[in-house]
């Protein structure tokens, strides 16, 4: 999950009607799920961290303070399972980057920070929450060839993707028009902390990496030289339960 700043709420009171908040979310934001970090041209929604199903929580239902932006794969696994936010690692108030290891094979764990900081149960149910711990589905098509219709299999293309990419920068290091277009790749395909994870070693790209998704460099969860996470998060809009990794 990418960290990002929502920042404080263009109105000075509630949203009337929460999906009049998607302009403002997606412009600073980006039109990524706020989960699985796929961009979502079309069909995003304004989620609501703490669901507006619950009777707990019909209070915030348009509370800028309690909107992201979910694919409809992670908002119906969310669905109205019960936020605690004190329990799970949430991108708007946690370095999610630093907490959580992507792997070539399209599989998410426990990053080796929040093994030490004892946050191994944490991250399985923030996984668990939108789905992003499930398995990847078996869908070839007629030639045996399988096809990314799921998240796994999408965040592995995106690997392969930011993988040649890597190699393409590593054979021009110095070709500034290569970097703008690997840059323009990433926004274009998503999946944030896939290319931070590719890219490491290459401040420079990193740095362009963090500038280029809306918000995440106002999260403060990334050093402005190296490019390096974070940690604690430093929570600037002092949001509940923050920083906890």
């Amino acid at each position: 999950m990418r960290p990002i700043r929502r920042g404080t709420s263009p109105i000075a009171f509630d949203f009337e009607d929460y999906k009049d908040a998607k302009p403002d979310l997606v412009a600073r934001l980006g039109s990524y799920c706020s989960f699985c970090e796929r961009r979502i041209a079309t069909n995003l929604a304004v989620e609501h961290v703490q669901p507006k199903g619950l009777a707990a929580y019909s209070h915030l239902i348009g509370r800028w303070e309690n909107f992201l932006l979910a694919c409809v794969n992670c908002n119906s696994s969310k669905l109205v399972k019960d936020v605690k936010v004190a329990n799970l690692l949430l991108p708007d108030r946690d370095n999610t980057f630093a907490a959580l290891q992507y792997l070539r094979d399209g599989s998410i764990e426990a990053s080796p920070s929040a093994v030490a900081a004892g946050l191994v149960k944490i991250v399985s149910d923030t996984l668990a929450l939108t789905g992003l711990d499930k398995a990847a589905l078996n869908s070839p098509d007629a030639n045996g060839r399988q096809v990314a219709l799921d998240r796994v299999r999408q965040r592995m293309e995106a690997w392969l993707i930011a993988d040649e990419s890597r190699a393409d920068l590593t054979a021009d290091p110095l070709n500034l028009g290569l970097q703008r277009a690997i840059v323009n790749v990433a926004t274009a395909t998503g999946f944030f902390s896939i290319w931070m994870t590719v890219f490491q070693g290459e401040p420079s790209m990193l740095g362009r990496l963090i500038d280029a998704f809306d918000g995440t460099r106002a999260s403060g969860c990334f050093e402005a030289v190296t490019g390096l996470a974070v940690s604690p998060a430093p929570n600037p809009d002092g949001l509940p339960a923050g920083g906890k990794l």
